[in-house]
């Protein structure tokens, strides 16, 4: 058995809210908001999306991957394990810091290829992963003066 290519990826943007707001942005149901084509599909009934051992699937490219929420600090982290079968295996963290009356989030990918298929997707995932950082920083920034507390 030969050994799978493993990423081990961080990066960081700039949220123009307080960690408090910011947060949800990062959970399954909050990043509908920002995230194009994201679309979780809950596996039960979800009355905080960000509390340990909360299950969703997303499909992607084909692809169905199962997310699960490990850990989680509102609204200073989380941790969130996801699986593709046949694909990859990956831990997502994710921290605020807050920074005068913005956030910093720093996002850490961990991410192993399951099959030899999979291993020129996941390169090109790593070469991009601070401009899908920076397009996230868009996104988001995009929505945040409706998202501002008065």
């Amino acid at each position: 058995m030969s050994h799978r290519p493993r990423f081990v990826l961080d990066g960081q943007l700039t949220v123009d809210l307080p960690p408090e707001q910011a947060f949800p942005l990062f959970t399954a149901a909050g990043e509908r908001l920002w995230g194009p084509g994201w679309a979780p599909v809950f596996l039960a009934d979800v009355g905080d999306d960000s509390a340990p051992g909360t299950v969703w699937r997303t499909t992607s490219e084909g692809r169905e991957t199962t997310w699960i929420v490990v850990e989680s600090a509102p609204p200073h982290a989380a941790t969130y394990a996801r699986f593709t079968p046949g694909h990859s295996a990956t831990t997502v963290r994710v921290r605020l810091e807050a920074m005068d009356a913005a956030t910093r989030v720093h996002v850490g990918y961990d991410v192993t290829s399951l099959e030899e298929a999979a291993d020129d997707d996941l390169a090109r995932f790593a070469q991009d992963f601070d401009d899908m950082l920076a397009e996230w920083q868009s996104a988001i920034a995009a929505i945040t003066p409706g998202l501002r507390s008065s």
